[in-house]
C-alpha cells in the first residue's frame, strides 16, 4: 500500500524519496515522462500523467495514499495546479517542496521576462549569439527569431518548430563554472537565457555570465495555486513524519 506520493523529476524529489525509503516509508514517485532516460528515485516509480485533477484524486483514493508532496520543477504549471485540486478532492494533505529562486547579485546584468515569448523579444535587442538553457520544450518560442544565432542546451533532442540558426548541445547538469566559462568563450555568447529554476545544479552558468560580462534574460516563475510550501528536503521529511505520526 502506498503511503506517500511524490510528484517528482527534480533532484529534491529524488532526495526526498531516498530519505523516505531509508525511514521505511512506502513511497511512489511520479514522473511526467518528458525525459527519455530519467534519473530514477528510490522506491516505486510511475511514469505519465494522471488525467487531470479527477484522475489524480482517483489514484490517491485507490492507492491508500496519506500524503502528497509536489516536488516538481518550479515551471511545471499544469501538474502543480492538478496536484492541489486532486489532493483536495481526495482529502489528502499536500505539501509543495519548492527550491528558492535565484537572487541577482552585484555584477549581474539580468533582464527579467514574464514568459519565454517575452524573452524572445528581449534577445533580439540584446545580442547576436544567444545561449538558451530554458529547456527543449520552450525552444518554439524563439522560432521566429531569424537574426540571432542560438546555442540550445537540452537533455534530449528538441522537435520543431525551432529557430532557423540553431546549434543543439545535449547535456545534463551539474555544471562547473570553468566549464560554463569555456562554453561562453568558445561560442562567443553575448546573451544567456534561463528560467528562474533555482538550485545549485545549473547555477554555474550565472556565475560564468557575471564574470564574462554576459547579460542574462531570466524568465520569472509562473504563479501556482496556494499550498503549504517548504524550501528543502529536511523540512519535507519532517512534514511527512508529522503526517504519519512517526
Amino acid at each position: 500500500m502506498t503511503q506517500v506520493l511524490v510528484l517528482g523529476g527534480t533532484g529534491e524529489a529524488r532526495a526526498l524519496a531516498s530519505g523516505l525509503v531509508d525511514r521505511g516509508v512506502a513511497v511512489t514517485s511520479s514522473l511526467a515522462g518528458r525525459v527519455a532516460d530519467p534519473r530514477l528515485p528510490a522506491g516505486a516509480v510511475r511514469i505519465g500523467g494522471f488525467g487531470g485533477p479527477e484522475g489524480l484524486a482517483r489514484w490517491l483514493s485507490g492507492h491508500g495514499t496519506v500524503a502528497v508532496v509536489d516536488a516538481t520543477h518550479p515551471f511545471a504549471e499544469r501538474i502543480g495546479a492538478s496536484a492541489v485540486e486532486g489532493a483536495r478532492r481526495a482529502d489528502v494533505p499536500l505539501l509543495r517542496l519548492q527550491r528558492p529562486g535565484w537572487q541577482q547579485g552585484p555584477g549581474d546584468d539580468w533582464h527579467w521576462a514574464d514568459s519565454l515569448g517575452e524573452a524572445a523579444e528581449l534577445v533580439e535587442t540584446l545580442g547576436d549569439r544567444i545561449f538558451l538553457t530554458s529547456g527543449r520544450q520552450g525552444l518554439s518560442a524563439f522560432a521566429r527569431c531569424t537574426r540571432p544565432w542560438f546555442l540550445a542546451r537540452c537533455v534530449d533532442p528538441p522537435e520543431p518548430p525551432l529557430p532557423p540558426r540553431l546549434e543543439v548541445l545535449l547535456g545534463r547538469g551539474p555544471y562547473t563554472v570553468a566549464g560554463e566559462t569555456a562554453l561562453l568563450r568558445k561560442h562567443r555568447i553575448d546573451v544567456l537565457v534561463t528560467k528562474d529554476s533555482g538550485g545549485d545544479m545549473t547555477t554555474a552558468k550565472l556565475t560564468a555570465a557575471r564574470r564574462e560580462g554576459v547579460p542574462v534574460v531570466v524568465v520569472r516563475r509562473p504563479e501556482r495555486p496556494p499550498a503549504h510550501t517548504v524550501a528543502d528536503v529536511d523540512a519535507a521529511l519532517a512534514w511527512v513524519s508529522a503526517i504519519l505520526g512517526t
